[in-house]
């Protein structure tokens, strides 16, 4: 296809990220509730599950119809077997900046192989810095050391810089925004706060819950003062600021107090081949079926070209407007 697709909405494919895998090691409860995801959860069985080859073969189509960028995620990606293999495939592919995103449990051990392999960079999931609270937020008794150790291997393996997700939840970590930008402040990594949202439907998510980028940006600026920093590219998610002092920066992630639809770029490539055009979509593409029935790469672009031309998603700007939110995949599916 020589002319890159353009959806309904003026938006072009620019970002992809694959879910490699629907399992997890933690069972934060903004993601994957224990109550839900027990020990009798039924993941997808092995051969529902794209391997690398035919993960990498879609990242090339898509890296032909506009795709720069793509993000490995999961569930927990790192649970993957053998995941340097994968990043060494898609190094392949020229111009490609390639990310991952992990909860920072099994990377002290990985980071050396991934960053041989390929991969750019690694965000690193970290909700707070105090013990107890970290515990009880990955509700599988996983300590905060751990994670850091991992951070501090990344970095150290040259996947700089690591950027740091907390997710901020009402009542439960929104004091550990402050101690979170200090403690990463100068150390050139970037924290990002993320406003706890609607994904899926077994969180129990509550506006009241929610604490905005705004509130946010108070509790640190009190303490260390910030000024807006302009956006590196159309499409970043983060609204980013620096410190005054000029120590680094934080960003904030509004899906939910000021969504940013209209220049989203961003598909997603399900475990089991499906692609999906919104984080808050209710349904997906399947590509598997076609791959395996041994559709060209010809056919394969026709199709994936005209699901990103019939896009109009817009959720997050429609949230407000809902009386009843439609039923939504999973994030551990689907991937953040």
């Amino acid at each position: 296809m020589s002319t890159p697709p353009i959806d309904r909405l003026s938006r072009p494919l620019r970002d992809l990220r694959i879910s490699v895998t629907d399992r997890c090691n933690f069972r934060c409860p903004y993601c994957m509730p224990k109550e839900v995801f027990g020990h009798d959860f039924s993941y997808l069985p092995r051969d529902q599950i794209l391997d690398y080859e035919e993960i990498a073969r879609l990242a090339e189509i898509c890296h032909r119809l506009g795709v720069g960028k793509i993000r490995i995620t999961g569930g927990e990606p790192l649970l993957r077997r053998d995941l340097a293999r994968l990043i060494e495939l898609l190094r392949r592919l020229p111009d490609v900046d390639l990310a991952l995103t992990t909860n920072g449990a099994l990377l002290a051990r990985q980071a050396e192989a991934l960053a041989a392999a390929g991969l750019d960079r690694v965000t690193v999931s970290l909700d707070s810095l105090d013990d107890e609270i970290f515990r009880r937020m990955n509700d599988v008794d996983f300590p905060v050391d751990r994670v850091l150790d991992g951070i501090a291997a990344a970095a150290a393996a040259g996947l700089r810089p690591v950027k740091i997700n907390c997710v901020v939840k009402r009542g439960v970590n929104e004091g550990s925004v402050a101690e979170l930008a200090r403690h990463f402040r100068g150390s050139g990594h970037v924290v990002r706060f993320i406003e706890y949202m609607d994904v899926g439907t077994t969180n129990g998510w509550r506006m009241e819950d929610v604490v905005t980028g705004a509130e946010i940006l108070e509790r640190i600026s009190t303490v260390h003062p910030l000024e807006p920093v302009p956006p590196a590219r159309p499409g970043e998610v983060a609204k980013r600021w620096r410190f005054t002092d000029g120590s680094g920066e934080v960003g904030v992630i509004t899906s939910v107090s000021r969504p940013f639809c209209g220049d989203c770029n961003r598909a997603r490539l399900s475990t089991d081949g499906r692609l999906f055009t919104c984080l808050f979509a209710t349904e997906g593409t399947d590509l598997r079926t076609p791959l395996r029935a041994g559709w060209s790469d010809e056919r394969l672009t026709e199709l994936l070209a005209g699901v990103w031309s019939r896009r109009e998603d817009r959720y997050s700007e429609q949230r407000s407007a809902a009386t009843e939110p439609p039923a939504r995949i999973e994030m551990s599916y689907i991937g953040g």
